[in-house]
């Protein structure tokens, strides 16, 4: 299920001294899993290390994916959809630089 390199990485974390939040897998592709990883500091409060979990699972687009794969989306319906983003966002940029 989890790579080799995988395993090796969360022994190497669970030995050392300080504690480390791994959540496995994340989201598969082709057979690869991702880990997001957690560095829990001294004094540092769990809701801390939670806020940063949920920002670094954010970053990676995991929930934005999945969403995006419930439905089939037409190429044309996607390429019209960028064009009315790529116009909303130029149109904010004209307004800042005024």
């Amino acid at each position: 299920m989890y790579s080799q390199k995988s395993k090796e990485l969360k022994d190497k974390i669970f030995q050392s001294s300080d504690f480390s939040i791994i959540l496995l897998p994340l989201h598969p592709r082709k057979g690869v899993y991702t880990m997001i990883i957690v560095n829990v500091k001294e004094n540092e409060s769990i809701d801390k290390a939670l806020k940063r979990f949920k920002k670094k699972f954010d970053k990676t687009g995991a929930v934005r994916e999945l969403r995006a794969r419930q439905a089939f989306t037409k190429p044309s319906v996607k390429r019209r959809d960028e064009i009315i983003r790529a116009a909303y966002r130029q149109r904010l940029q004209n307004e800042i630089m005024k």
